[in-house]
């Protein structure tokens, strides 16, 4: 370690040389440490605060004014996931406290609801998103993907109406049905889909009927009935 020269009574020790070079460059990356450490978490933060609100979605996509649909209980899959707007997250669906799962074939497709719609399963009952079927590849819960509706399914439920959209991909990329964009071509080109959807929804849960079937367009016109 060097001194400096010559230097006045009462006056700091200046460090030169080689101590000098490493005590600066020992404080630099200590600096450039706690910088990054600073910068992931308020990178971290700004992510959790920018999170997708799916409550928020619009019914149709801004891009292509295509309609929307939000994944819930992807393909493949027998445990039912529910979207809670309350706490922006999917959650397992709960029967008497305990999760809910299909006792019988994995679903068929991915499970969701179409954004920016509300009506009450059961009257009287709480508002809910309509709900969706995507004939398409497993996806996570909340992938959120452009469609093409092809049919409305009518379900009975303990006595209860349910419809349920029946959409396949917007990019043909997507969709493992590529002929299927009406529903006229879904029953033309894969006739044993439409049975196939009849049995799962049957077995999905006791006390369920089929109500009957409907084409594209009346399940675009209850998009628009169902829309906030």
């Amino acid at each position: 370690m060097y001194l400096a020269k010559n230097r006045e009574p009462n006056k700091p020790v200046a460090f030169t040389g080689p101590a000098t070079y490493l005590i600066s460059t020992q404080l630099m990356r200590l600096a450039s440490r706690r910088f990054l450490l600073f910068s992931l978490l308020l990178g971290s933060e700004l992510l959790a605060g920018c999170g997708t609100r799916y409550a928020d979605l619009p019914t149709f996509s801004a891009d292509h004014q295509l309609l929307q649909l939000v994944v819930e209980m992807p393909a493949g899959s027998n445990h039912e996931l529910r979207y809670n707007p309350t706490t922006n997250e999917f959650e397992p669906r709960r029967l008497a406290g305990l999760e809910a799962v299909v006792e019988f074939l994995p679903a068929p497709g991915n499970l969701g609801f179409v954004p920016g719609t509300s009506g009450a399963a059961v009257p009287g009952g709480p508002s809910q998103p309509l709900p969706a079927l995507l004939l398409a590849e497993s996806q996570p819960a909340g992938t959120i993907l452009e469609v093409l509706p092809v049919a409305l399914l009518t379900l009975d439920v303990n006595g209860q109406l349910q419809p349920i959209l029946v959409a396949v991909p917007a990019r043909p990329g997507q969709r493992i049905l590529p002929r299927a964009t009406t529903w006229v071509s879904l029953n033309q080109y894969y006739p044993n889909v439409r049975p196939f959807l009849n049995l799962w929804f049957r077995h999905r849960a006791p006390n369920t009927r089929i109500v009957g079937w409907k084409d594209e367009q009346a399940a675009s016109q209850e998009v628009r009935r169902w829309m906030k």
